[in-house]
């Protein structure tokens, strides 16, 4: 494969585009910056990075990865959660500081979508706590994690 070739999302489908988006934007860095109505679906795509312009944050990260999430009019319907990202399978986000972490896992509680309570673990996994989005995926947040080889 060329080395042009970048990571730059995930997409996951949704039952309610609005509580999703309003979720990410609650309990990460994710901000929607695109949405659109398809022939059988609506489209939001988040990132972190990314301003109110579309374009990138001068401090964000230069190649940053987002999340497009798919509400079909169908699921709408239907109106029951899709969990793609379960029981294990998840995002992960990292953070600055344990005690974000465990600020995360209070907002976590309180809002009724912690999934795991805040472990430390031996490297290279770290402290991390999870969530879980409307549709019941799971989304790790975590202190010491590292996707440097040299790390």
């Amino acid at each position: 494969m060329a080395g042009s070739a970048r990571f730059t999302h995930v997409a996951l489908p949704c039952h309610d585009l609005d509580a999703t988006i309003a979720w990410y934007e609650h309990h990460t860095p994710l901000r929607a910056f695109h949405r659109r109505v398809d022939v059988d679906a609506e489209v939001a795509w988040l990132a972190g990075g990314i301003g109110l312009a579309e374009a990138p944050d001068p401090d964000g990260p230069e190649n940053p990865v987002g999340i497009v999430v798919v509400q079909s009019f169908a699921d709408r319907e239907a109106g029951v959660p899709i969990p793609v990202l379960a029981p294990f399978a998840h995002l992960g986000f990292d953070v600055d500081d344990p005690a974000e972490v465990d600020a995360i896992a209070e907002r976590g509680r309180a809002d009724g979508c912690l999934h795991w309570e805040p472990t430390d673990h031996p490297p290279p996994v770290g402290y991390l706590c999870a969530l879980v989005d409307p549709d019941g995926n799971v989304v790790e947040f975590s202190h010491g994690q590292s996707l440097d080889a040299d790390a």
